[in-house]
């Protein structure tokens, strides 16, 4: 399958989960992921965030709080609806159509969205978010996958609706796709089965 066939699906699942994943709280290795990320970006110098797949904004909140300059992209209306009354600066765009200016960001936030990204269409997206992110510049790529988690399709035991698609890889996959493109700073795992989640610092190099 090719992303442009799983959208409206995703689009339309993500409209009608907006109120219920804006009330759920994070689980505590999700915010140790984004604490050790803002430390890398703040030691870095700082500066202008691009969450993709922001959600409700609940870690471009964090982001803006901790004194970075954050913009939030999103699929889903609703999602980006919840963003700006949160005062986020955020726009419904996907991966493929990320509409920005060239290095316009000196770090870029992707948290378990690009699991939705078909594998043949993943080194479009990869090449896009480096082409908006400065020389040097970081990403933070964080999804589920490796271990029992492989393969990829509609999942039909999915909790939203429609169905939404996956695609989860390898831990040797995810780094050699990401490869292409960045240099890897770290790659680590945080869990185990259905909740394995592969954890990739990447940075913009040349």
């Amino acid at each position: 399958m090719r992303y442009d066939e799983v959208f409206g699906a995703l689009r339309t699942a993500y409209d009608g989960g907006a109120e219920r994943r804006d009330g759920a709280g994070k689980q505590w290795w999700k915010l140790a992921e984004r604490e050790a990320f803002l430390g890398r970006v703040l030691g870095d110098g700082g500066g202008r965030l691009l969450e993709i797949g922001a959600g409700t904004g609940q870690d471009s909140v964090f982001f803006r709080d901790s004194g970075l300059d954050v913009v939030a992209v999103d699929l889903s209306p609703a999602m980006v609806s919840l963003c700006r009354e949160k005062g986020l600066d955020a726009h419904v765009m996907d991966f493929l159509r990320l509409d920005f200016a060239p290095e316009s960001f000196d770090a870029a936030y992707a948290l378990n969205c690009l699991l939705h990204v078909p594998n043949g269409d993943l080194p479009a997206v990869l090449e896009a978010v480096r082409g908006l992110l400065r020389p040097g510049g970081l990403f933070f790529l964080g999804v589920y996958g490796g271990g029992s988690l492989h393969g990829e399709g509609i999942f039909e035991g999915d909790d939203h609706r429609p169905p939404r698609f996956f695609s989860f890889r390898g831990d040797e996959e995810l780094q050699e796709f990401a490869g292409r493109e960045f240099e890897i700073v770290d790659f680590h795992v945080v869990g185990a089965d259905e909740t394995r989640f592969q954890s990739l610092t990447l940075r913009r190099s040349g």
